[in-house]
């Protein structure tokens, strides 16, 4: 009997550092010894570069574009320790549906049951988390992946599309869907910042995963094509990725968040902007912070 990969996918707005947080996952993942495969389903289709020295590979929906039948293995390519790559692809600018690559990508993995035959310990998807709407909702809705961690910054939109991912986690929870293994705080080096995520995950009953710092270690490392993991596998920033893929490693149990409104939202939001405008102009004491 062909062993049951976990699979886990990783939600976050554009341009949140989502992509960069998923390919070192995978590659501390592999470093542990572990068979996994990265897929990427953002349409620009550049999930997998740093595991394959920054080189684009043909993507599900171009290969399918090319050719009616396509077998999921000529999809495959290998990358950074052997972690399987796979790029769902998207269709042309202005024409149909972002998200389709991920549907048709997916449906063809299953048909030809590659996740069972290659054996793998982790599938995981680098989802686009902007709008969670068809094709991107797939792995929630369907029941796809098992977990779903959503990568955030203390920044307003990054925060929305979280609350948006939660909303739609809830609302398949009682269909199948995956539930919240827990939110991955990225770039927490502003003041504030970490208290800021650490309320937001307060406020919906979720909880935070890992702190990941910013680092100009991560843009060396992306400048070369690689993650930090391979690039600078001895420095700091590199264990705090191998410290986070152990947490998804051992994670088991997820749960339904509790999204908030988008009228709770941008008044919890507001509150935080009086706070901080006040403790700039030095009218409030930094003790009160816990007070909002």
């Amino acid at each position: 009997m062909a062993k049951k990969a976990k699979q886990i996918a990783i939600y976050g707005k554009g341009g949140i550092g989502k992509s960069t947080t998923t390919s070192n996952i995978s590659a501390a993942l592999a470093e542990m010894g572990y068979k996994v495969m990265q897929f990427g389903c953002d349409p620009k289709s550049d999930s997998t570069n740093t595991l394959r020295n920054g080189k684009y590979i043909p993507t599900v929906l171009d290969s399918l574009r090319e050719k009616s039948t396509v077998k999921a293995t000529d999809v495959i390519f290998e990358g950074f320790r052997g972690i399987y790559c796979v790029e769902a692809g998207g269709p042309a600018p202005g024409v149909g549906c972002a998200g389709r690559g991920i549907i048709t990508a997916v449906e063809l993995f299953k048909q030809q049951k590659t996740f069972e035959e290659l054996e793998l310990d982790y599938v995981i998807y680098d989802v686009l988390g902007d709008v969670v709407c068809g094709g991107f909702a797939v792995p929630i809705r369907e029941g796809i992946a098992e977990h779903v961690f959503t990568v955030s910054s203390a920044d307003f939109m990054s925060v929305y599309a979280s609350n948006n991912l939660f909303k739609g986690i809830y609302k398949y929870s009682n269909s199948g869907g995956a539930l919240l293994g827990g939110v991955i705080a990225n770039s927490i080096n502003a003041p504030y910042a970490k208290e800021i995520i650490d309320d937001f995950v307060k406020q919906t009953n979720t909880r935070v995963v890992e702190y990941v710092p910013r680092s100009v270690t991560v843009t060396q490392s992306e400048l070369q094509g690689k993650t930090t993991i391979e690039a600078a596998p001895k420095s700091a920033q590199a264990d705090v990725y191998r410290s986070l893929a152990s947490k998804i490693a051992a994670h088991t149990t997820s749960q339904i968040p509790a999204p908030l409104a988008t009228n709770e939202l941008r008044e919890w939001a507001a509150r935080w902007g009086d706070y901080l405008l006040a403790l700039e102009t030095g009218t409030v004491r930094t003790e009160n912070a816990v007070n909002l």
